[in-house]
């Protein structure tokens, strides 16, 4: 509880400064493919449901064609709205290099569950609001054990482990295993509950 309630916002703030200075070029490099690849802004806002469910705007790189009829829902690479080099971002997260600036802002952290819509929120099972006792993150359990081959369940019980579990280091096996993800493709990682 101390860890996750107070020397986890530290250490974000602590590793978010450095991974700005490590990544500014790269974020840069990332947004000029964006402009040069596809029409429209630079930038991807959605309103996302955060730590005691306050909602916030997430930011990313825009990897989709702009389609102002299109309803908010989950995407995949195979989604004909995603251009070419969105794909290559997305499949390289490098489109959620942004949220290094939710998280400054502390709207998230480095680890924790991902940060849901509203509608999706609003389908959840009682046992799973739990997940809103922590700080979404960019990377969680759920994204380093299967991602977008888990069913929504298996997603939320996974999110409530990591409420349950909070510590330095499950969060370092998490970014490590974030980092062998990304390598390798998340489809590899299925681990269900």
């Amino acid at each position: 509880m101390i860890y996750r309630d107070h020397i986890k916002r530290a250490l974000d703030l602590t590793f978010v400064l450095l991974a700005l200075a490590v990544l500014g070029i790269p974020i840069l490099l990332a947004m000029v493919v964006v402009k040069l690849c596809s029409p429209g802004p630079i930038f991807y806002y959605q309103t996302r449901v955060g730590l005691g469910e306050k909602p916030f705007r997430i930011l990313k790189l825009r990897t989709m064609t702009v389609n102002p009829n299109r309803v908010s829902v989950q995407t995949t690479n195979h989604d004909p709205e995603v251009y070419p080099a969105g794909k290559v971002l997305r499949r390289l997260k490098i489109d959620e290099l942004p949220q290094l600036f939710n998280i400054l802002r502390g709207d998230m952290s480095f680890v924790g569950p991902r940060p849901c819509l509203v509608q999706t929120r609003n389908t959840m099972p009682d046992w799973a609001l739990r997940r809103f006792k922590v700080r979404p993150g960019i990377t969680g359990l759920a994204q380093v054990n299967g991602n977008i081959t888990l069913t929504w369940e298996e997603r939320w019980k996974h999110d409530i482990e990591y409420v349950d579990r909070a510590s330095l280091p499950l969060d370092v096996a998490t970014c490590f295993r974030t980092f062998v993800v990304v390598l390798f493709g998340e489809e590899r990682f299925k681990n269900p509950l």
